[in-house]
């Protein structure tokens, strides 16, 4: 059995004007629903996450507890769970699928909770890199039914240094001579390989590599960890899935969308929600200084940058002990526990 259920929506609409035609929302919730329906918590997932990476930001006795939470984990479209190029017929597969923005992701999930578990308030919504996006959006987008949010190595809008960071790994993945456009009729490897190497660079911090940090993930060399960052890519994605939910993140901004018309302070100042934002100091396409602006704007917001020469990854589960203990505290705060 698959470890996560599906929402057929139909034909969806899009913030763009196109259409998704028979789109599915894959998702997954942990815990029960209170009686009271207050102990909602919503963890949309990040960049190459599904709902089953994201079981490690919870668990027995952790700030987030299925015990205590009802934990709804909605997969991104393009994660290839959700509608994504790879499992979409035609005449929206491989490169035609169309651009889903974070206004079309967040709206699926509201019909998911809203209208089809019959929820009206989310007592908080956190997340890692593309997941503290959402975050950001869903607080933006329904700043009456969100009362907590905790974004962590993320932005609520993506900076012109991030958009030319995915432009490189984009790059290197279409260079595959047998790309065809993304029409390609097996695997482009060489692609995929060279996507996860460049990653790889951007992923971890300089001090992460000075200091050789890569040993304490079992690899003797930086070669080592590169091999394993390319075959990571070739066997667990598909390429016109990572292209799709990289136009997602290009064109991540919370204010784009009918509600604020690009005018970012607005839509952050509309904001209701108590927030902790928690850089990485060493994250070097989720800069704090992104999260120092944003925070200005926000109401309630709390800006608590966290020091790691893990960089980004400072945040995967099982990399840095301090960071998660921080991450758990920082989610007791937020939720006044």
């Amino acid at each position: 059995m698959p470890d996560y259920e599906i929402l057929e929506l139909g034909d969806f609409p899009l913030v763009s004007g196109h259409v998704l035609k028979d789109a599915r929302l894959a998702y997954q919730t942990y815990g029960k629903l209170a009686p009271a329906h207050d102990n909602v918590v919503v963890l949309p997932t990040f960049y190459t996450g599904t709902n089953s990476r994201n079981e490690g930001f919870f668990g027995p006795g952790r700030a987030i507890d299925p015990a205590r939470h009802y934990i709804i984990s909605p997969n991104l479209f393009g994660n290839g769970r959700s509608s994504s190029p790879s499992n979409t017929p035609p005449p929206q597969d491989g490169p035609r699928f169309p651009l889903v923005q974070m206004w079309d992701n967040i709206a699926a999930q509201h019909q998911l909770i809203r209208r089809h578990l019959g929820i009206r308030h989310i007592a908080l919504v956190a997340g890692w890199s593309m997941a503290g996006c959402q975050s950001y959006q869903w607080a933006a987008q329904y700043p009456d039914m969100v009362q907590a949010i905790l974004p962590f190595c993320a932005s609520a809008r993506t900076s012109p240094h991030n958009f030319v960071f995915l432009e490189g790994v984009k790059a290197a993945l279409c260079a595959d001579h047998t790309w065809n456009g993304g029409d390609y009729a097996a695997t482009p490897e060489g692609g995929l390989k060279a996507f996860g190497r460049v990653y790889a660079g951007w992923a971890f911090s300089q001090t992460f590599y000075r200091e050789r940090l890569y040993r304490k993930l079992g690899f003797n060399t930086v070669e080592d960890l590169l091999k394993d960052w390319e075959q990571d890519h070739v066997q667990g994605w598909d390429a016109n899935d990572l292209l799709a939910k990289l136009a997602t993140w290009q064109a991540g901004d919370i204010s784009a969308g009918p509600l604020y018309h690009g005018d970012f302070q607005a839509a952050l100042s509309a904001i209701k929600a108590r927030a902790i934002l928690m850089p990485c100091t060493q994250d070097l396409y989720f800069p704090p200084e992104d999260n120092r602006i944003e925070a200005q704007h926000m109401p309630n917001a709390i800006l608590r940058p966290y020091d790691s020469p893990w960089g980004h990854c400072a945040a995967n589960p099982g990399n840095d002990p301090g960071f998660t203990a921080q991450l758990d505290a920082n989610i007791r705060e937020v939720l006044g526990d």
